[in-house]
């Protein structure tokens, strides 16, 4: 067996990891890149690690470090408290809010799995108490944080835009960030009327208080937290900051002040999924280095055509996204295909190509068998609940394979 494929072998065994078990795919990745590399290709080690992503990995903490400080200083969840309960008991507003405050949480910052974290125990409850299907109300919260994860600021969106720049798609931050939106919100609130969520607004909820209560005012910490949030966010819009180096910038003035326990903070961060994507970028770069990269890329083309290619690629990246890691494995393996892939097909849109994967590599992920599917199911307070909207929200999440392709090609 050659280099080539001795290395895309590798990449497909760590593929096939991260779908059936729980270790983490980037230990494996690092530790196949350094057998393939040293032992097998004869490089120097030095050479075989000069794929870490080391700025990727800076941004990364510097984000979810920031972030991890206001959640734990309850800066986050107040805003969430105070934001649900200004529906005042209107029940078929009270999805609808959920979606819009998983999206402009997940969108400022904290990114899909954190805001899935903190808005799906609380919206599954206010679910139950207020007589809402706990499947509409997993569609709507599970859509919101999903729909923010692309932002600039999210951790997924500066893992998919660090790639993008590196196959010359740089500056298109905003657009992928929208396109992701609206594909989300179309089909949350398409769901939202299927499922009969117009009917709520016939009913009064009188007890939001009770199901949402009160959380305490904001306080000084909180204040100083949310100045420097909007300081670091104005910093990277208007002044060009690297949004890594003013997070940790930002993280290290809340430290200072004592506002938030920076020691638990770096102990809470998302290790796992930074590990996660470091390692598998260390083997793709191995990939480009041996010709991996190239057979990875003749495979996918034999899947489609240049006019197919779109719904072709957000099919396949959304087959292997309902069982592994969307930002760790799934897309730093399919976008550094595109630019071979669109020479092998003999043109095509990179950028589709590109928003294709995103967004359908994304739009699976409410199945519960991913983070966000199983954090809404984690919350329903009602055990009898549970089993049919698990099957409910897999069905939902394996029909989205197919009516994400067909939005990608009939789009893109």
């Amino acid at each position: 067996m050659n280099l080539a494929w001795l290395s895309l072998s590798s990449l497909l065994v760590a593929i096939i990891i991260s779908c059936f078990t729980r270790l983490n795919v980037g230990v494996v990745a690092v530790a196949f890149a350094w057998i393939v590399g040293v032992y097998f290709g004869s490089m120097r080690l030095d050479e075989v690690l000069s794929g870490f992503p080391i700025q990727l990995f800076l941004t990364l903490a510097g984000v979810t470090l920031l972030f991890t400080q206001a959640q734990l200083n309850g800066t986050l969840d107040k805003i969430a408290h105070r934001s649900v309960r200004l529906c005042r008991g209107n029940t078929g507003l009270i999805p609808v809010s959920f979606f819009v405050l998983g999206a402009a949480i997940a969108s400022l910052g904290p990114g899909n799995i954190a805001t899935a974290a903190m808005l799906a125990p609380m919206a599954m409850a206010v679910a139950n108490r207020a007589r809402i299907p706990a499947f509409l109300m997993a569609i709507m919260v599970g859509n919101g944080a999903q729909s923010g994860g692309l932002s600039p600021f999210a951790p997924t969106g500066i893992i998919v835009n660090g790639l993008m720049e590196k196959i010359g798609l740089a500056g298109y931050e905003w657009r992928t960030y929208w396109t992701n939106l609206v594909a989300h919100a179309a089909l949350a609130f398409a769901g939202y009327l299927l499922l009969g969520g117009w009917k709520l607004f016939r009913n009064e909820f009188a007890s939001t208080e009770d199901a949402v209560p009160d959380a305490p005012a904001f306080d000084a910490k909180n204040w100083t937290t949310i100045f420097v949030l909007f300081s670091m966010m104005s910093a990277v819009l208007f002044l060009q900051a690297n949004i890594g180096m003013a997070a940790f910038a930002g993280a290290a003035v809340l430290a200072t002040l004592r506002v938030a326990d920076h020691d638990q903070a770096i102990r809470r961060m998302p290790w796992a999924p930074i590990l996660m994507v470091s390692g598998v970028t260390v083997l793709i770069a191995l990939l480009e280095k041996t010709g991996g990269l190239d057979l990875f890329t003749g495979l996918l083309a034999r899947t489609a055509t240049r006019d197919t290619v779109t719904g072709a690629v957000a099919f396949v990246t959304a087959i292997i996204s309902v069982y592994s890691s969307t930002s760790g494995v799934v897309l730093p393996a399919f976008l550094p295909t595109i630019p071979g892939l669109v020479a092998r097909l003999g043109g095509g849109d990179p950028l589709g190509i590109a928003t294709s994967m995103n967004v359908g590599a994304h739009l699976v992920d409410l199945s519960p068998l991913s983070t966000t599917g199983a954090m809404c199911l984690a919350g329903i307070t009602d055990p009898a609940e549970v089993r049919p909207t698990y099957n409910k929200l897999l069905a939902w999440g394996l029909s989205m394979t197919v009516v994400g392709s067909l939005l990608c090609w009939i789009f893109f």
